[in-house]
């Protein structure tokens, strides 16, 4: 079954709030290859959470 989570697509807003980050730094981390992977959905970005958070981890233990 999947979560609620997996089925809304965060918006670079919801991603810079989650992370406590400004919109700006997750452009630059894009631009990077440094931040939290995203895709396109037409010309916006959009993030998985669950993802968002694997990233977020991943970062906490390095």
């Amino acid at each position: 079954m999947a979560t609620t989570s997996s089925l809304k697509l965060w918006t670079v807003d919801d991603v810079a709030d989650y992370l406590g980050v400004s919109v700006q730094t997750l452009y630059t981390w894009r631009k990077r290859r440094i931040g939290p992977p995203a895709g396109r959905v037409g010309r916006h970005l959009r993030y998985d959470p669950d993802a968002v958070r694997a990233w977020f981890e991943q970062q906490a233990a390095a």
